[in-house]
């Protein structure tokens, strides 16, 4: 009996997990591991030179047979993973919209994955539930929407976008649910949005059978933002063509400049024509919580839907998006569905929230975002939003002291735009001849973009670049929480010395 009960403790440790006090030794580690990446990491490029494929060549082409050491696999994300990558946390990542990894953050993604849970219903894990509700209250109340938004959270405003455009969709042409769009002498359907908004509109269009050729770009105003009255001429349009206008996107920040639709003004368009009104507020959404930038929120209590990235400007890691949709019955009564194997745990009153989109499996999302905004406050997520938004503002006097460089875009927020003009902008003269000239234009357009090339190929920092008005400029976007002043000058600089060589 004795040696039988020894021989199923060695299976045990064979068979089972590592070992407590291993596992213990292991987390130490790791935990010296990163808070060494934390304190070092400007000492990184912030992203390869590689070709594509170099990464892949340092790695076995077989899966191991056997399993290896912790610490050799340890060894090799330090060796092989962390040259490879691009370092959205590093303090010099000026690309997108910068990232918002901080230490609180990573301490709640340290702390949700032993916990391991599925939270598809209250009764698989009722604190996930309850915590979600909670923290997406949290987040309604402090930009300052009305208690008849809910909210649920998913991983991208991609996602949050087509499960609105999903119940537009169900009120546009009811019972699309059960009997789908075809055979039932439907008029095709149409979205609108502003050539500025993100290209979700049109995925999301593809995967409800929408079609990406009936999202209509609307032109936008010399601040880049929806032309209401062209917005307003297309609806009736469309109407006299027997096309259905089913709902409009609206955008609080775009991805290129950062501005903000008039959302006021396209909420009365939208209630005229009787349809959905969605805003796709992922990066301004957060910035309503700033006082002096109240306006943005402007409108969005006449809205159906509103997406907010909290992982853009909220602090919380990726993937944390919460979608608020006004009467969240209206999202449940399009994608409740309940199997017979999940009857029995689908009987309490409170939230299950897999009946609120497609995914059925979801993580415990909210433990990292309770976590985080109870270690800053919301004092402190307004004080480093002001932050950006001083930097934003420090870089836009600089570039208009240097007569070589323009803005492109009025600032908004954390996000600038501007451009390489050379010479040209010394003298009036010589501007208007260059500007003649499609040549000249198309070299300032090459140059622009052969400084970003050059710049983010060096390792010392990482720019991105975007087309406004047909016109290549430089792009930088404001986030990271490791981004000081004295960063940012050094990355201006860097700016300057290329266009110099150039």
């Amino acid at each position: 009996m004795q040696k039988r009960q020894q021989e199923s403790r060695s299976e045990l440790s064979e068979f089972g997990d590592t070992p407590p006090v291993e596992f213990r030794k292991q987390l130490h580690d790791l935990a010296d591991w990163i808070a060494d990446f934390r304190e070092h990491i400007e000492r990184l490029r912030v992203a390869p030179n590689d070709k594509p494929g170099a990464i892949r060549e340092q790695l076995s082409k077989r899966a191991p047979e056997k399993g290896e050491p912790f610490e050799k696999i340890l060894t090799d994300v330090d060796n092989i993973i962390v040259p490879g990558m691009v370092h959205w946390s590093h303090p010099m990542f000026l690309g997108y919209f910068g990232w918002t990894s901080t230490a609180p953050g990573i301490l709640g993604e340290m702390l949700t994955a032993p916990l391991n849970v599925n939270a598809m219903t209250w009764r698989t894990c009722p604190a996930a539930t309850e915590l979600e509700t909670v923290v997406v209250d949290w987040l309604r109340k402090w930009v300052g929407l009305s208690e008849q938004f809910e909210g649920v959270v998913y991983d991208t405003a991609s996602v949050g976008i087509m499960h609105a455009l999903a119940v537009a969709r169900e009120e546009a042409a009811p019972e699309t649910r059960k009997l789908g769009l075809t055979d039932r002498n439907l008029p095709r359907f149409r979205i609108y949005t502003s050539d500025q908004a993100h290209s979700s509109a049109e995925k999301a269009a593809i995967a409800l059978g929408l079609g990406e050729e009936n999202v209509i770009r609307i032109p936008s105003d010399d601040h880049f933002r929806m032309d209401v009255n062209s917005l307003g001429q297309r609806i009736a349009e469309d109407r006299q063509n027997h096309l259905q206008p089913m709902a409009v996107i609206a955008t609080v920040g775009t991805t290129s400049t950062g501005s903000v639709d008039p959302v006021r003004d396209i909420s009365n368009v939208c209630r005229e024509a009787k349809i959905w009104l969605h805003i796709d507020a992922a990066y301004g959404g957060g910035f309503a919580m700033v006082p002096e930038y109240e306006w943005v929120r402007q409108g969005w209590e006449l809205s159906d839907s509103i997406v907010i990235n909290p992982h853009k400007t909220v602090f919380v890691p990726l993937d944390f998006s919460v979608l608020y949709v006004r009467d969240l019955a209206r999202l449940r009564r399009v994608f409740s569905l309940v199997p017979e194997y999940l009857r029995g745990d689908t009987v309490e009153a409170e939230k299950n929230y897999m009946d609120y989109g497609i995914q059925l499996g979801r993580r415990f999302r909210a433990l990292k975002a309770w976590v985080i905004w109870r270690s800053l406050g919301r004092a402190g997520v307004v004080a480093r939003l002001r932050e950006q938004i001083r930097l934003a503002n420090l870089l836009v006097e600089w570039i208009k002291n240097d007569e070589r460089f323009e803005l492109s875009a009025q600032p908004s927020m954390g996000v600038v735009c501007f451009r390489f003009v050379g010479d040209a902008a010394a003298s009036p003269r010589r501007a208007g001849a260059a500007c003649g000239r499609a040549g000249s234009i198309d070299r300032i357009d090459k140059i622009n973009s052969v400084i970003v090339e050059r710049i983010n190929a060096s390792g010392r920092a990482y720019l991105t670049q975007t087309k406004l008005r047909g016109r290549t400029v430089m792009r930088i976007g404001l986030g990271n929480v490791l981004t000081t002043e004295e960063h940012l000058c050094q990355g201006w600089e860097i700016i300057q010395e290329t266009a110099n060589n150039l």
